[in-house]
């Protein structure tokens, strides 16, 4: 059974820094898209960053120049580096993994595992 947790979330000051981590198990994820996507209240879900492999990574504008996606295929783990943070990044955090790489990975219906979610809160 496939299985994603998020980790690594909390309250942190505009301007501040956090790193999630998503530990995947249940099949060997190095060649899965594995993405961010995360929620705030009210509003729709909404894509963060993406990476297949060092060559496929992408962001969303929002966050670029921010945030920094990485993975360690040895530790089935993706990770998300959100710096110079602000009170509109505050939401849900959701790690995402599918085994296919689809141009439409902005959209949440391009993946196929999705983890609980971790709560990020930025006061300001």
């Amino acid at each position: 059974q496939v299985q994603l947790v998020e980790s690594g979330g909390g309250l942190v000051q505009a301007g501040g820094s956090l790193r999630l981590s998503c530990a995947a198990s249940g099949r060997t994820f190095s060649s899965y898209a594995m993405g961010w996507f995360r929620q705030a209240p009210g509003k729709e879900r909404e894509f963060v960053a993406v990476i297949r492999s060092g060559t496929y990574i992408y962001y969303a504008d929002s966050v670029k120049g921010r945030f920094t996606i990485s993975r360690d295929n040895a530790k089935n783990m993706v990770f998300l580096q959100m710096n110079s943070l602000k009170a509109e990044d505050t939401a849900v955090y959701y790690c995402a993994a599918d085994p296919n790489w689809r141009t439409t990975y902005a959209a949440s219906y391009s993946y196929h595992y999705w983890g609980q979610g971790t709560q990020v809160t930025v006061s300001s």
